[in-house]
């Protein structure tokens, strides 16, 4: 069954940023994941949602999803981020019908 990690972001250092996007898509690739979203128009249709840029990736499971967060590629990623955006993140299981 699919899994999705979905983050919502505020940039707070756009040249900053671009070195964690370098270094997340390469962790994101080396563990099966892919981009279903990633920035682009977006609008708030119902409540608030913190930040202004947005993320969905998907991945082959869970476990898979919750071992390229936990992996050293994207933790050294995530050092990159720190000081050039706010995150939050979390990771949901897919439906299947």
């Amino acid at each position: 069954m699919p899994a999705y990690v979905i983050a919502t972001i505020e940039v707070t250092d756009p040249e900053a940023y671009e070195a964690y996007k370098t270094a997340a898509a390469a962790a994101i690739a080396k563990h099966g994941g892919r981009y279903l979203a990633r920035g682009g128009r977006s609008h708030v249709a119902e409540g608030a949602f913190p930040g202004s840029r947005f993320v969905l990736l998907e991945f082959a499971d869970y476990a898979t999803a919750q071992g390229f967060v936990a992996s050293a590629d994207y933790q050294a990623a995530k050092a990159l981020r720190a000081g050039a955006a706010e995150m939050n993140m979390v990771i949901i299981e897919g439906y299947v019908p």
